[in-house]
């Protein structure tokens, strides 16, 4: 993913009223292409072919919860930060979702747009970070890889 293109912002709440009020704060305030689901389902299948930067999710959702989904998100796109919307009653599944999907970050609803721009922020920051780390560990495996076929073929001509 290039550094000049456009950060990719997914929301995901069962609340389209929620999907609404995030996407047009973000519009306002950044340059992120957001992208709305009411539907878990939905939302997966759309991660499997459309790379995002961070995935913000409701918990509580019908058919798949917000804790299931970013499990997908993390199979299919591990460098994706993964931030979990909860209401109060709902934060021990928050604290236990940090440890089994590691969870970049988690809000309660209601939520504070300042705050929740600065982890957006701070998540799109990381996933890039985390996307440049990869692409250069693989750029090294390559040169190394070149370089013991080098040496191997300098052995041959020399022994």
């Amino acid at each position: 993913m290039d550094k000049n293109e456009q950060p990719a912002v997914m929301i995901v709440d069962d609340e389209e009223m929620v999907i609404t009020s995030i996407r047009a704060f973000l519009r306002l305030e950044t340059e992120y292409a957001v992208h709305g689901f009411t539907s878990p389902e939905d939302a997966a299948r759309q991660l499997e072919t459309n790379p995002v930067d961070v995935i913000v999710t409701d918990y509580l959702m019908p058919k798949m919860n917000g804790i299931q989904l970013l499990g997908k998100a993390k199979n299919l796109q591990p460098e994706a930060a993964r931030v979990l919307l909860t209401g109060h009653a709902d934060k021990q599944s928050a604290i236990q979702a940090i440890n089994e999907i590691g969870l970049y970050q988690y809000l309660e609803k209601p939520w504070d747009n300042a705050q929740l721009l600065l982890v957006i922020q701070g998540a799109i920051e990381r996933t890039r970070l985390l996307r440049t780390l990869r692409d250069k560990i693989s750029e090294l495996d390559a040169a190394h890889s070149n370089l013991k076929d080098v040496q191997t073929r300098l052995l041959r001509a020399f022994l």
